[in-house]
């Protein structure tokens, strides 16, 4: 696999997680009682605890995202 094709895959890899990440917000912010009520059936979570764990996988998410994707693609930028 050449450089180009890796950068290539790496670029878009990011740009489909950012776009995952602002779709789980927007549903966060905007369906947020709606989620909570259908999480509500099967866990029993309050609204603090809900919003603590969406606010940390997000915060995972992106830190993953920035980790595995993003940095190595940045890397093969400098380099190439």
């Amino acid at each position: 696999m050449t450089n180009e094709i890796l950068r290539a895959v790496l670029g878009w890899t990011a740009l489909l997680n950012i776009a995952v990440l602002m779709f789980w917000f927007l549903v966060f912010v905007f369906a947020h009682d709606f989620v909570l009520r259908l999480h509500g059936r099967w866990f029993e979570l309050t609204r603090p605890q809900f919003d603590r764990i969406h606010y940390a996988g997000m915060a995972m998410f992106k830190l993953g995202n920035v980790l595995f994707f993003i940095a190595p693609y940045l890397a093969l930028r400098i380099i190439a």
